[in-house]
């Protein structure tokens, strides 16, 4: 609708107006101090979904669709298969899901290993671990992928004390039911006997809506490509930053950086 476009519009406006300038939250909320932390990885520790957008593109492409930021938007965070259903079904392409998923990861493989981190990424990891502060990455793809993803980054990606992928044994339901942020939190030492207390970074629609089913706070940091299509204010996200690099841990009761 043409409504949610101009918002969506505005809300660009004022990410870029305030990118400088550390973050802001939609709601008038009191943010409860944070004792463990939790991250997605696509698209906010890892530059990933730039890969999504190119690879499915040139795949639907050859029936003359378009992969609009619109659709991917409903896809990010959840599981490969149900991603694969909903472009399917949306676009009408000749493909089944199977057949898409195929075609994707066999071009996706070549091109995982060349992934960076997002800005800001390194910084708030190492910080928090520094300060030993629980953390864990909570991500929608499974072992094989994430493997490839962070084979560059097998540094950083150690100092967190938890990783679930999503094809975990006990991760019941994908993005955006809770399951995922549910179980690394219990698997953190020291796991948080209040999931209020527990606080989760997000870059989509999906991931915001899983934490907040399980009780988490959450910061947004969404793709500026997104917010033209997406009214991310209706996801309920804590707090909607432009950057990691905007981040400012004493929102929420953590260490700040060190100038």
């Amino acid at each position: 609708p043409a409504k949610n476009r101009m918002r969506g519009w505005l809300l660009v406006l004022v990410l870029l107006l305030f990118q400088t300038s550390s973050s802001y939250s939609f709601a008038n909320v009191v943010m409860p101090p944070v004792t463990h932390v939790l991250f997605d990885m696509d698209g906010l520790l890892l530059d990933t979904e730039r890969v999504y957008t190119v690879v499915t593109q040139k795949i639907v492409e050859r029936y003359g669709k378009n992969f609009e930021w619109s659709l991917k938007s409903k896809m990010m965070g959840r599981r490969a298969n149900e991603a694969a259903q909903l472009l399917v079904d949306e676009l009408q392409i000749p493909l089944s899901p199977e057949d898409y998923l195929a075609e994707r990861e066999a071009a996706h493989d070549k091109m995982w290993p060349e992934v960076g981190l997002m800005p800001g990424a390194e910084r708030v990891v190492r910080h928090l671990h520094k300060c030993g502060i629980p953390i864990g990455v909570a991500t929608s793809s499974h072992r094989g992928p994430f493997d490839a993803k962070t084979s560059r980054h097998q540094e950083i990606f150690s100092l967190f004390d938890v990783i679930v992928t999503g094809d975990d044994a006990e991760v019941k339901h994908g993005k955006p039911s809770p399951d995922i942020f549910e179980v690394c939190a219990k698997r953190l030492r020291n796991p948080p006997s209040d999931h209020g207390a527990c606080l989760v970074f997000e870059d989509a629609v999906n991931g915001v809506e899983a934490a907040r089913a399980a009780g988490m706070q959450c910061v947004m940091v969404p793709d500026p490509n997104m917010l033209a299509t997406v009214d991310v204010e209706s996801a309920g996200a804590t707090q909607v930053i432009a950057s990691l690099q905007d981040f400012r841990p004493q929102d929420f009761g953590l260490p700040p950086f060190e100038q």
